[in-house]
């Protein structure tokens, strides 16, 4: 079911602050460089109990982007303390915040909450918030509002360039991803790794127990490299026995990052992979393929 988002560029510039909106949803987000902060702030939104994350430059080259996300019952007054703190160096700022202004402290502390554990296991960022703070306890008619609240920060974040909540190319499987009775499982078998991997309709899924080689070669893509450091500091990839083991079911967007990380080089993922029968993940690919009908115009 598609949605319908409504971007407003407040000054008619395409790097300038904005309006940001989903339609029949409560909430509203405003989206501002941090040069133009102190001229947004003087909008009412300010004044109300809401969610806003900051965003910086990383302090570690296998990152994008450092976040520190916060609530605040008056977003513009812990701004401005944000503002003054010397050590507080950022270059964005996001809020959300109600148009109905129906949130409550408990709320919006529940959100940030909410984020924060979710930022963290995406383990796509640097999360610069040491701890993590309690959930608020609400009723279940709240609960449910706020995960939808959450769900369309979720879509709205992307939009202005903020990828932490999003787990990239490579994240831990949740249930929709588990394998259909008809799965073919595909397997890297070599001298020093083991691996299994199996295909779902969001990406190709590693299976827990998979093993990677220790050291990766100076011809892997940078990219698959950041990839793979960011396992092995996730935990996702532990070391055992001179070789890393896959810790949970890990999904990847293609074959050949995931032969990548586990062969620790550049590789082509649709003929690294095989099935129990030696055919290549690219002949399996291939026959279905052949398999699809084709219609006169």
């Amino acid at each position: 079911m598609g949605k319908k988002l409504t971007l407003y560029l407040i000054d008619g510039t395409d790097t300038g602050p904005r309006t940001i909106e989903i339609g029949n949803w409560s909430g509203k987000a405003i989206h501002t460089p941090r040069a133009g902060l102190l001229a947004m702030m003087e909008r009412t939104e300010y004044d109300n109990p809401g969610v806003y994350i900051l965003k910086s430059d990383p302090q570690e080259d296998i990152y994008n982007e450092r976040i520190y996300i916060g609530e605040s019952e008056n977003v513009k007054k812990r701004l401005k303390q944000h503002l003054r703190d010397s050590d507080r160096d950022f270059k964005e700022c996001i809020i959300f915040v109600s148009k109905d202004e129906l949130l409550t402290k408990s709320h919006i502390k529940y959100i940030e909450a909410r984020l924060i554990d979710i930022a963290v296991k995406a383990s796509n960022s640097e999360i610069e918030n040491g701890n993590q703070p309690n959930q608020n306890s609400l009723s279940e008619a709240d609960i449910s509002d706020m995960k939808y609240f959450i769900e369309q920060i979720k879509i709205i974040l992307p939009t202005v360039g903020y990828n932490f909540m999003l787990s990239s190319t490579v994240h831990k499987v949740n249930e929709k991803n588990e394998a259909s009775e008809n799965s073919v499982v595909f397997r890297i078998r070599g001298r020093k790794v083991n691996a299994r991997m199996h295909e779902t309709a969001e990406g190709f899924v590693v299976l827990k127990g998979s093993e990677a080689v220790l050291t990766a070669t100076k011809s892997i893509n940078n990219g698959w490299l950041k990839m793979r450091q960011k396992l092995i500091k996730s935990g996702t990839l532990i070391e055992d026995n001179a070789v890393y083991k896959f810790t949970e079911d890990t999904i990847f967007n293609s074959t050949s990052a995931a032969a990548a990380i586990i062969l620790g080089r550049q590789a082509a993922g649709p003929i690294e992979w095989i099935d129990d029968n030696r055919k290549s993940y690219k002949e399996y690919e291939n026959e279905r393929l052949e398999s699809i009908p084709e219609y006169p115009e």
